[in-house]
């Protein structure tokens, strides 16, 4: 079933290059039929998982290169089920929010469809090498996006995102080989991986590479440099999909490879993993504040938004764990809908500078369904009650304040400074009078609006239900905390 969901979009993919259309628009809608399969799969998946199993389901395991010991080994559990959700939630929304007229179209759209396989791929693999090579997977597509259907500075910004993930890759592999020698495990199975004959000091060196790696992938401060430019040289499908799910396999990895497998070392170093989190949410608030790019300013926006998890990863308390599943969907959704808002106001004013723009909430001459979209999506950032933001930034503050206080505060903070950027985006975009430079909008079409409309809903529901998000990882991540706990206990003896 795991392999299923892993070839659809590959052969989709091989289906749109191959399918001589003579139109973007038809080339588009059987993209978008294959990633809604794709999507459907993982509803089904979803349907049958049991959310009281703690473990792996649906595993398969088939041997690939004995001399190597790689094999290929899939699983889901409850840490990485509502992230495949997500991908093939936000797949369909990137092609279906694609320009209909795009140059390229079967090319492009075959490279979504490899992206969604490669992050799909990331998070069912149950062996750290072949982990590597999905995450190695998915940097191809993803360049090419950027390089080709980028913005002015295209070049320049997919370039700097190549090295900077060809570096987290080095250092990744780099780990894993360290992990699987130095213990002498037989392959590079996750399930026969035991790290408790390693010193901790050779925990720890193996730690850095795995925090420096995937912190270049969150980003956190200071390897966060790519990202602005990414999303804003990126066209807008491309930075819902590099916000909303690409920058979940840094957290997810530090999870699934950092915390669980040398648990020892994590507790070690958590006090200063609970500094670096702060650093990043203060740094990240700071410098959205201070930009004048509507686009930029969201890009920014995530670098502190992702310092969250890195909060409640470091206290490991089972409310703050859990926190770290709630936070990174509630950001994919909300930065997922932000990018859309952003790209649609560009598309119709032809510009993002909050100093160019200005009373795009007119209900005459503006875009008001627009902006009161986008008036609920910065309130979910903010983490005003009722939308999945605020629950999901509570759990990870209530879970981290007992072990880490004075850094829970000062992410706290972090908060307040949400509400101070994004009340500085909507009040000088949308509210006040209609600016000359932005009179005589195109209208905005419901199709426009209907992936932004989807998106605000269910931050909504997620936001009144939670429990439908945290029924599936609840079990999994307080299983994961009671490993961490004998860990601890093992270093204070």
């Amino acid at each position: 079933m795991l392999t299923a969901l892993i070839l659809i979009p590959v052969l989709g993919a091989l289906l749109v290059t191959l399918f001589d259309s003579g139109s973007s628009a038809k080339s588009r809608l059987v993209a978008l039929v294959i990633a809604c399969v794709s999507f459907f799969w993982t509803i089904v998946l979803a349907i049958q998982f049991n959310p009281n199993k703690v473990g792996q389901q649906f595993t398969e395991f088939i041997p690939w290169v004995d001399a190597l010991g790689l094999n290929y080994n899939l699983g889901i559990d409850g840490l990485s089920l509502p992230l495949l959700l997500l991908n093939g939630l936000l797949t369909c929304i990137a092609i279906y929010s694609s320009n209909v007229t795009i140059e390229r179209s079967r090319f492009y759209y075959s490279l979504l469809l490899l992206l969604n396989a490669g992050v799909t791929g990331a998070f069912v693999a149950q062996d750290l090498l072949l982990f590597f090579l999905f995450y190695e997977l998915e940097l191809i597509p993803l360049y090419l996006l950027i390089a080709i259907w980028g913005g002015a500075k295209r070049g320049y910004a997919a370039t700097k995102f190549l090295i900077y993930t060809a570096v987290s890759g080095i250092l990744i592999l780099a780990s894993f080989l360290g992990l699987v020698w130095l213990s002498k495990s037989p392959s590079f199975a996750l399930t026969t991986l035991d790290t408790t004959s390693l010193s901790l000091a050779t925990q720890i060196l193996l730690l850095s590479g795995i925090l420096i790696g995937f912190g270049i992938k969150i980003p956190l401060v200071p390897f966060h440099t790519w990202l602005p430019d990414a999303h804003v040289e990126a066209s807008t499908p491309i930075s819902v999909m590099l916000a909303g799910v690409l920058l979940k396999l840094g957290t997810y990895g530090l999870l699934r490879f950092g915390m669980s497998l040398l648990p020892e070392a994590w507790s070690y170093v958590a006090p200063a993993l609970a500094v670096w989190a702060v650093v990043s949410v203060l740094y990240g608030a700071s410098c959205a504040i201070a930009q004048k790019d509507m686009k930029k300013m969201v890009a920014y926006s995530s670098i502190g938004h992702m310092g969250y998890v890195l909060l409640a990863a470091a206290a490991a308390t089972p409310l703050s764990l859990l926190g770290t599943v709630m936070q990174m969907i509630s950001h994919g959704l909300i930065s997922a809908l932000l990018f859309l808002l952003v790209g649609i106001v560009y598309q119709k004013a032809k510009s993002r500078d909050l100093d160019t723009i200005r009373g795009l909430l007119n209900p005459e001459r503006g875009m008001p369904v627009i902006g009161s979209l986008m008036v609920l999506g910065v309130m979910a950032s903010a983490g005003i009650p009722g939308m999945v933001g605020f629950i999901a930034e509570f759990v990870v503050f209530r879970g981290s304040f007992a072990v880490f206080p004075v850094q829970t505060l000062l992410c706290i903070i972090g908060t307040g400074l949400t509400a101070v950027y994004f009340l500085i985006l909507t009040n000088n975009a949308f509210f006040g009078r209609l600016s000359p430079q932005v009179v005589n909008l195109p209208c905005v079409s419901w199709a426009e609006r209907a992936p932004a409309v989807v998106l605000a809903v269910l931050i909504v529901i997620y936001g009144v239900q939670p429990n439908w998000l945290t029924h599936w990882s609840e079990p999994t991540t307080t299983a994961m905390i009671k490993v961490e706990a004998i860990a601890t206990a093992t270093q204070n003896q």
